[in-house]
């Protein structure tokens, strides 16, 4: 997959987040808020999103990297800059 800038990365963390929570209101989510407590995205949830975003992006996710999916614009500078070091292989 060509690599992503911040725009595309964006777009592709909040559609991934709507697949999993239908009714995710992001007009609740500030940019550096932790959008897992305001989306109210349990472990499961957020397991499923990350998934998610491994296969929409081809971007690997270990858990060591968790902590940089925090906020909508932790997220998408990862995805973003993860996606220019990518291989194409996700997992």
């Amino acid at each position: 997959m060509k690599p992503l800038n911040n725009t595309e990365a964006l777009a592709v963390l909040k559609e991934s987040i709507t697949r999993i929570v239908p009714d995710a209101d992001f007009t609740q989510v500030e940019p550096d808020a932790r959008f897992r407590d305001v989306l109210e995205l349990d472990s499961l949830d957020f397991l499923s999103l990350v998934e998610l975003l491994s296969e929409r992006t081809g971007v690997r996710i270990d858990e060591e990297d968790y902590p940089e999916l925090t906020t909508l614009s932790d997220a998408t500078r990862f995805l973003a800059a993860r996606s220019k070091n990518s291989t194409g292989s996700a997992r």
